[in-house]
C-alpha cells in the first residue's frame, strides 16, 4: 500500500536525497529483474523519478525497487 507520509528520518530516504543533491548516476534493480540507470530528479512517499543519458524521465514506484545503488 502506498505511503502517505515522507519520513526523512529514514537512512534509505536521506540517502536518496544526499544522491539527488550530488546529481549521482544510479542504477535500480527492479523486482521484475528490469535494470534502470540514470540521476535521481526527485522523490515523493511512492516514486522516485530518474532521468536517463537521454533525458527521458522514468517514474518508478518504489514498491518496485528490490535494490538500487550508486554507479561508479
Amino acid at each position: 500500500m502506498p505511503t502517505t507520509e515522507f519520513d526523512t528520518s529514514l537512512p534509505s530516504i536521506r540517502q536518496m536525497q544526499n544522491l539527488v543533491k550530488q546529481a549521482a548516476i544510479v542504477e535500480f534493480k527492479l523486482v521484475t529483474g528490469d535494470l534502470l540507470t540514470g540521476k535521481i530528479v526527485w522523490q515523493d512517499p511512492n516514486c522516485v523519478c530518474i532521468v536517463d543519458e537521454n533525458s527521458q524521465q522514468t517514474t518508478i514506484w518504489k514498491q518496485a525497487i528490490a535494490y538500487f545503488q550508486p554507479k561508479g
